[in-house]
Parts: C-alpha cells; sequence; structure tokens
C-alpha cells in the first residue's frame, strides 16, 4: 500500500509539472473569450465548446470564458441546463483576441449538453447515443411540492422510483431508490462524475430493495445540486460495478456573490391523519459561492436543514388486547374501561418516520495556468430518524406491566453521519486532457432502541438500549486521459485506472440490547433428580416466563443490538483499467466501444464492454443503440451482515438471524460463497426534434445472471423424528437468540425489459411561456431459469427464493408510470401542474389469501409562485391535492389487527395524503 502511495504521489508532481509547462508545446494560437448570461445575471457552469475540436470548457463563477485556438473560422455551441442553447461562428487570428458574449433563453426543448455516457464533447440530448436526462434541480425545486432528491426524481425521471418505507428498521430514515426496475444497488450513483460511497445499511426487512445495499442521495443537500444527468443504460464499462441499471450523476452548483434561501414548510391534510393533519415539514436551503483568487475561481456552499414528522395510518387495535391466565381469558372491555382508554389508544404508527437532519456540502475550483485547475467538493451531514415497531400488548410475554401497564409501542431511533472529500487537478497534457483524482467517503449507521425494554430482566430493564450499527467506508483514486484527434469526423480516445479501497464495519452493541437474562445451562441433576442450572446467556434453558407460559424474549424489543459475534471489519480493495473510444465516421454515423477490466482481491478479475451507435437521418433526428456486458460485485454488507431482528411474516413475528455464507448453518445448508453478478444489455432508441416538439423513445432490454437475493427464512427441527441437520440448526439459531435463518445468495437470474418516452413541447402564449413535459415507462422484469439452490436445499427452493422474494423483485414498484407536467411563465406569475400515473402493485406474500393487486392511481400536484419583489418569490401548492390512497388490504388478517390498513411492502406512491406547502425564496 505504501508503494502504491509512493507512486500516486510522484504521478501528482508529475502532471503539476507538466500542467504548468504545457503551454510551451503550443504554436501560435488566437482567443476566444466572452460571458453567457441569462438576460438577468452571469451562468456559472456553463458549457462552452469548439465543434469538431477538443477544445472546450465551462465558464467562471461571473460566467465568464478564455478559450484558446488555432486561426480560423469555428463554431461555439454554448448550452446551460434548462436554457436554448446557441451556435455562433467567430474568426480568430493568431495572436488576436475574439470577444463572445452570449445571452441564452429559457430552454423550449431537450436541447440541455450532457458530458454523462461519453468521454467525449459533450452533446444534447438528442445526439447523445444513450438515453440521458436532464432534470434542472434549481427549477423543480422552486415550483414543485418535493424537497428531498429521491422524492423530487421519484416525480420528475420516467423510469426512477422510490419510495418511503415503514416499519423496516433502518430502511424506514433511507430510502431505496430503483432506476428501470432494477435494484437499488444496480444504479452507480456520481457526483460531479466521481464515483459516490454507498449508504452502511443493508436493507434485510419487507421492503422493496430487499437485500439491497443503495446510495443514500437524499444526504446531499437539494440547495447544493445544479442539475442531475440520468444515463438510462447499463455503463458498467464505462464506469464500473453497479451500472448495470444506468448512472445518475449529481452536479453541485458553482455561482458566486449569489445568495439563495430557501425555507419550505408543509403538512400532510388529510382525513386519514389524527385531527386531520400531521407530517409537518420544514426544509431551509442556502447556497451562496465566494470568489477564489484572481483568475475566477470560486467555492460555494450549499446547506439546509430538514425536519419531517411523522404520519400514521393506522386504525384501532382489533382483536384482544389484555388476556388474563391461565386459559388466556379476553379481558380487554374491562381493561379499557378500568385505564380509561379506548382501542385508539393501542396502536402504531404506520406511515413514514421522524426525521431531523442537516447537511453542509462545498465545491470548488482554483484555476491555474495554462488552463488547468486543481478543484475539491464533499459535504458532512447528520440524520436522526425516529420509527416506530409493532405494538407490544399489556399481556405479551415481551412486556413487563410494571414498566408499562398498558403495553408500549417501541421506537428505532438512528444516528446517521455522513462525510466524503473529493479533490483532484485537471487539465492539458500536450494534446491531452488529464484529470487526477482522490474520492472519500463513509457513511455511519448507529441504532438506538427507546420506549422499549428487555423482557428477560423483568421489571429491572431499562427503557433505552444502544444496538451498534454497521460503517461503510470508500476511497476511490483515479487517472483519466482524453484527447480528440482529427481523424475522419473526430475521434476521440479516452483511457484511465481506477484504485477502490472499501471498508465495513459492524459495531456491537451494549449487553444489554442483545443478551437474553433467562437462559441458563444445565451442569447435572441434584439428589432429587432437578436439573442443576446456572445462568448462561448461551445456555438451551429458558427460566424466565411470560404470564401465557413463554418463554420472556431476550435484546432490546423492535431491535436487538448486534452482538460480539457479528461485530467484524472486512477491508478490500479493486483496480482497474479501461479504454473508451468514439469515431465520427461522419457528421451523421457516430460509432463508440468502451471495454474495462477490474481486479477484486476477494473474488478476482471481470472483463467487461459495450459498443454505442448512433446515425443522424437528419439534422433534428436521430436512431441509437447500444450493446454491453456488466458486472455488479457482491458489496462487502452482502457478505458479511449478521443480526437477529423481529420480521413479521404474514402478520407473525419471528426472531430471524441473518448468518454470512461462511458460517456453519450456511454450510450446513450447502449455500456457496457470493459472486458477482453479470449482465447483458442491449436498447435501441429514436430521437428527433420538429418544431416545438422534442422526443425520445429507448427500449432496452438486461439479462442478469447470478443476481444477489437476501433468502427466505430457514428453520430447524428439534423433535425426535428429525435429521441430524434439522437439529444442529435449531441448536445454532437458539444460541443466536432467532428462530429462523436467512442469507445472502446467488440464487436467480433475471431479465428487464422495457421502453422509455420523454416529449416535451413549449412555446409563446398570451405574454408568457408555457412548457408541457410528458414521459412514461414501462419496465417488467422477471426471473427467469430455475432457482439455483444446492442439492441440501431440494423441495425447499420455495424458501431460498419464495414468492413473496419474487414479487419484491418484480412487482413491489409500478411497472408502468406516466408523468406529465405543465408549467407557465408570464412576468411575476407562474404556475405548476404535474399528473403522474402510478401503475398497479403487488402484495409481497406467500399466503394464498393474501394474494392482492393495489389498482393504479393517478397522483396530481398543483402550485403557483408570484415573486413579491425582484429578489423575493412566494410559492404555495399540494401534492396530491385530490388526497389519493392506495387500495386498502382486503384480508383484514393481513393488516396485523388493523394497524397497516395500507400495504406496507408494495411502493407505489406511499400513503400520506395530500400534502399543502408554502415556499418563501430568497435571490440576492
Amino acid at each position: 500500500m505504501l508503494h502504491l502511495v509512493a507512486h500516486l504521489r510522484g504521478l501528482v508532481l508529475l502532471i503539476a509539472l507538466t500542467l504548468c509547462i504545457s503551454a510551451s508545446s503550443y504554436g501560435q494560437t488566437g482567443t476566444i473569450t466572452g460571458t453567457v448570461t441569462d438576460g438577468k445575471g452571469p451562468l456559472a457552469n456553463a458549457t462552452v465548446h469548439i465543434e469538431h475540436t477538443n477544445k472546450g470548457g465551462y465558464t467562471n463563477a461571473q460566467g465568464r470564458f478564455t478559450l484558446e485556438i488555432v486561426p480560423g473560422n469555428h463554431t461555439v455551441l454554448i448550452s446551460y441546463v434548462g436554457y436554448t442553447a446557441q451556435r455562433k461562428t467567430v474568426t480568430v487570428s493568431a495572436g488576436q483576441t475574439t470577444t463572445l458574449d452570449v445571452t441564452l433563453e429559457t430552454s423550449t426543448t431537450m436541447n440541455e449538453l450532457v458530458v454523462l455516457g461519453s468521454r467525449s464533447l459533450p452533446r444534447t440530448q438528442t445526439e447523445t447515443p444513450v438515453p440521458v436526462d436532464v432534470i434542472d434541480i434549481k427549477r423543480i425545486a422552486a415550483d414543485a411540492p418535493q424537497v428531498s432528491i429521491n422524492q423530487i426524481l421519484n416525480y420528475v425521471a420516467p423510469s426512477f422510483s422510490s419510495g418511503t418505507q415503514t416499519v423496516a428498521d433502518g430502511t424506514d430514515h433511507i430510502d431505496p431508490a430503483s432506476l428501470r426496475g432494477l435494484g437499488p444497488d444496480q444504479v452507480l450513483v456520481l457526483v460531479n462524475g466521481k464515483r459516490r460511497y454507498n449508504t452502511a445499511l443493508v436493507n434485510v426487512n419487507g421492503s422493496f430493495g430487499r437485500g439491497a445495499v443503495g446510495t443514500d442521495m437524499n444526504a446531499i443537500p437539494t440547495s447544493a445540486i445544479d442539475r442531475i444527468e440520468i444515463l438510462r443504460d447499463g455503463a458498467a464499462a464505462q464506469y464500473g460495478s453497479d451500472a448495470i441499471a444506468g448512472v445518475i450523476n449529481i452536479i453541485l452548483k458553482s455561482t458566486v456573490n449569489r445568495l439563495n434561501v430557501n425555507v419550505t414548510t408543509g403538512a400532510n391534510v388529510t382525513s386519514q391523519a389524527d385531527d386531520n393533519m400531521d407530517g409537518q415539514t420544514v426544509q431551509t436551503g442556502v447556497n451562496y459561492g465566494v470568489p477564489l483568487g484572481a483568475k475566477d475561481g470560486y467555492i460555494n456552499f450549499g446547506g439546509s436543514y430538514d425536519y419531517r414528522n411523522y404520519t400514521n395510518r393506522s386504525g384501532p387495535w382489533t382483536g384482544a388486547i389484555y388476556r388474563t391466565y391461565p386459559g388466556g381469558v379476553d379481558k380487554t372491555d374491562s381493561f379499557l374501561v378500568a385505564n380509561n382508554i379506548t382501542r385508539n389508544d393501542i396502536r402504531m404508527r404506520a406511515g413514514q418516520s421522524k426525521l431531523r437532519s442537516a447537511q453542509l456540502f462545498v465545491n470548488a475550483s482554483i484555476p491555474l495556468e495554462n488552463n488547468a485547475e486543481v478543484y475539491f467538493f464533499g459535504g458532512i451531514g447528520y440524520r436522526n430518524g425516529n420509527a416506530a415497531g409493532v405494538y407490544r400488548l399489556p399481556h405479551d410475554s415481551r412486556n413487563v406491566m410494571e414498566i408499562y401497564p398498558l403495553g408500549f409501542l417501541p421506537e428505532i431511533h438512528s444516528d446517521i453521519y455522513d462525510r466524503s472529500f473529493a479533490a483532484g487537478i485537471r487539465g492539458n497534457l500536450g494534446d491531452w486532457k488529464v484529470d487526477f483524482s482522490n474520492t472519500y467517503g463513509r457513511n455511519e449507521f448507529g441504532f438506538k432502541v427507546e420506549n422499549s425494554l428487555n423482557a428477560s430482566l423483568g421489571k429491572a430493564s431499562p427503557t433505552r438500549f444502544t444496538c451498534g450499527g454497521p460503517i461503510f467506508t470508500q476511497n476511490t483514486t483515479n487517472v483519466d486521459f482524453s484527447r480528440r484527434f482529427d481523424v475522419l469526423e473526430g475521434l476521440d480516445i479516452a483511457f484511465g485506472a481506477e484504485h477502490r479501497f472499501e471498508q465495513y464495519e459492524l459495531v456491537a452493541g451494549a449487553e444489554n440490547s442483545y443478551t437474553d437474562y433467562g437462559r441458563a445451562r444445565k451442569i447435572g441433576v441434584d439428589a432429587n433428580g432437578k436439573d442443576i442450572l446456572i445462568p448462561d446467556p448461551q445456555g438451551s434453558v429458558n427460566t424466565v416466563f411470560g404470564p401465557d407460559g413463554t418463554p420472556r424474549a431476550g435484546g432490546a424489543q423492535v431491535f436487538p443490538g448486534f452482538r460480539p459475534e457479528n461485530a467484524i471489519r472486512a477491508t478490500r480493495s479493486a483496480i482497474s483499467g479501461y479504454v473508451d473510444v468514439e469515431a465520427n465516421f461522419s457528421s451523421a454515423f457516430l460509432l463508440g466501444g468502451a471495454l474495462r477490466f477490474e481486479n477484486y482481491n476477494d473474488f478476482g478479475s471481470t472483463l467487461n464492454g459495450k459498443l454505442t451507435a448512433r446515425y443522424k437521418l437528419s439534422e433534428r433526428t436521430a436512431l441509437r443503440a447500444s450493446a454491453s456486458t456488466g458486472f455488479r460485485a457482491p458489496s462487502l454488507h452482502q457478505r458479511f451482515y449478521s443480526s437477529t431482528s423481529t420480521l413479521f411474516v404474514d402478520g407473525v413475528p419471528y426472531e430471524v438471524g441473518t448468518f454470512t455464507n461462511d458460517s456453519r448453518p450456511a454450510q450446513l445448508l450447502g449455500i456457496p460463497q457470493l459472486k458477482p453478478e453479470k449482465s447483458k444489455s442491449i436498447s435501441a432508441g429514436f430521437t428527433s426534434t420538429f418544431g416545438k416538439f422534442s422526443l425520445t423513445l429507448d427500449g432496452y432490454f438486461t439479462h442478469i445472471d447470478d443476481r444477489i437475493v437476501y433468502t427466505d427464512q430457514f428453520s430447524g427441527n428439534n423433535a425426535d423424528t428429525a435429521s441430524a441437520v434439522d437439529k444442529e440448526i435449531y441448536q445454532l439459531l437458539s444460541l443466536a437468540n432467532a428462530n429462523r435463518a436467512a442469507f445472502f445468495a446467488n440464487a436467480i437470474n433475471s431479465e428487464t425489459k422495457g421502453v422509455d418516452l420523454v416529449l416535451t413541447y413549449s412555446t409563446k402564449l398570451g405574454g408568457g411561456t408555457l412548457r408541457a413535459d410528458l414521459s412514461g415507462t414501462y419496465s417488467y422484469t422477471q426471473r427467469v431459469g430455475q432457482i439455483k439452490a444446492s442439492e441440501k436445499l431440494k423441495g425447499k427452493e420455495n424458501i431460498y427464493f419464495s414468492r413473496a422474494s419474487r414479487i419484491y423483485l418484480e412487482r413491489t414498484v409500478p411497472r408502468e408510470k406516466v408523468n406529465l407536467t405543465l408549467s407557465y411563465n408570464i412576468g411575476k406569475f407562474n404556475a405548476f401542474l404535474r399528473n403522474v400515473h402510478f401503475g398497479t402493485v403487488e402484495e409481497a406474500t406467500n399466503d394464498p389469501a393474501f394474494f392482492q393487486t393495489y389498482s393504479a392511481k393517478v397522483v396530481t400536484d398543483v402550485a403557483v409562485g408570484y415573486k413579491l419583489t425582484p429578489a423575493l418569490k412566494l410559492s404555495i401548492g399540494s401534492n396530491n391535492v385530490f388526497d389519493v390512497y392506495p387500495d386498502l388490504v382486503a384480508n383484514p388478517a393481513n393488516t396485523t389487527n388493523n394497524q397497516f390498513r395500507y400495504s406496507r411492502r408494495a411502493t407505489q406512491f406511499g400513503y400520506n395524503g395530500r400534502f399543502l406547502f408554502a415556499r418563501l425564496e430568497l435571490n440576492l
């Protein structure tokens, strides 16, 4: 490792030195300089490039740019997201400076320049060989009701799906997301083009993305984001692991001397809420930039503070609330009267969790000589979450009535810390563009349990517990080279290398959070024939029992702490190299190819490739296609995570242990070590700009081999007739405080096919501008082939990959989603109307009595805004203005005593109901 660091330091010095002296390699040139504005002020980070050359760059914080170019006539293309790109022809003379000032107008079609998906010069969306969406976060955040990145994209991006989860442990506090119907860990997230780290949390509870490890985009404040590019195509051959479904690139703001303060407040005002209102929300976002140095550098700060209250859509508890023993006689009515309460006082919280968070991000650039720059960006964040579990009834053996006479609602609290920092230097090395960078990220997820108890301690139990949690760290070092050759109509070549280091830690909780103090070990028999027992948390004999005669549960109720045997610190490293070539054979025909080799020290090597093509039928119409292979390395979380927790399966609670693949239970069941997922993808599409319309239509197909899933629960058996294997599994689970076991396994192959449509239209209307955006997606995912179970699991394939697991994979997010957005701007006034059609989803269950398909729904958002002054704007509006809810769960037996009236397994659009908001935006 030290040897590698020494080489990297040497490479940094070499590049820095070369960047400083590279001007001597150029002959006599001319200069193009100018300013890009929107008529009101400068546009920072606008793209400026000379067509058919490798010359280009971005405007600085004052909107200025300077480019050196050989003398002659040149066409300059200037673009900025949300504005109409302009082409300007200029004549450059040797040793002379030509001034080009440009004012961009609001975009009417999809012609923003994008860099994602290609390492050549930027292209407009309708000219890219693969589909790329450009989401103008500044504009959308000013108009739309949503404030977090996942929810903004869920209502805007055609093939992006995300939703808040409920009663899903840590997943309540981090929203899993999907692209093109694939898993949260099959989309790669970049920030300013650099790989973002994954969250430390692995989702093992009953919700979408079960078994996956995603990226927490909500940890980046909206106020720090300029725009988001979404590449809807397999790109592992270009960007590495995780990019099977595509890539999301978050581009940070770079403006200076502009203060933006955005305060949004609102609540769910709906008949389903207690007192008709809950879910109160406040977000305050601030952005400000400061010039750096004498060469128009910048440092931009973006921060936010968010508060979100919980929502609750559970009903009054049905069935027995209090029983007396022996016999378990239902004494609910007299119990309620004696305590002056009603059934409505005995209920859980089914809805979004309560959150408080704060984030601060920075983005900076320091120009050097000869068009080089040093850059850095990163941020820190903290989030505190509060989610509830299932209510513990008074007579339950998991409750101690001396502590909670009425029972209790246990709460999972999370402390989530994020830290990231990236720095690099880029510039020219002769005719080559060079970018050397290092990116560090760390996510820490600490669990606490409050309003709970360890029932095995009886009335001596505390009510708060520290339960430990996971930590994930990633460090990525990149060096990238790119150049355009004047061959054919332009030949772009890029190559580079990457080293990535990852570390996964699982920290044990406090002893009382996981220990069963009611266990004992038998050491003999006394003279009266009675067992001689000594207290031993690892013993097999239960000594403490509840009123119903069942053993008192050990560990913190709702989320037992991680045990010392769960604790681990695992690391791995990977090195990779890539080459990326794009050839413009003519002004109409482009052909590209990429090849990437990666080697991981824990499972070996992989080689992947990609081909892309685009053919222009005219200046406004083109065909495009791609074919690629890809991979996703199993995460360290999936390899080394282990725990014991309470899971509810069709309303029945089980203490489920998750065991690693090298554990004894995994060996007994023949579950092999994890290996990478491998994919094959093809896509083809059509793009066109006709009049005031722009259109992209793309179809795709993705086949994934050896897809990693989280199995259902295996259980042992201690009956005299049970097999030796089942008896050993039973004993192992008992020692782990569990009665069932689950694992991560390469269990299946899958196929995903679909189509995406994006259509935009804009026109002048009545002195203002009307813009319409229509987007739609249809994605169909299914398991193909046999379940890959071992010989020891013959006959248990329905546990290895159950029907519920298949539904989580295929049908808990809508297959189809259609979005129609209308916006109108005139003078100081703007109006916003959006309808989103969410398709059907299914209940993830193994019980035929609970099978249910939830019908499609349309959710409507509205907002109006008015500029009180040139610097101050007020907006009011609503998400889900018609208070639409998903279908109710049909079978009362599947509601956990009327608590889950709406499905918690299917991710459609949530069940919070109508949300009303007001927003005040200050721009100085």
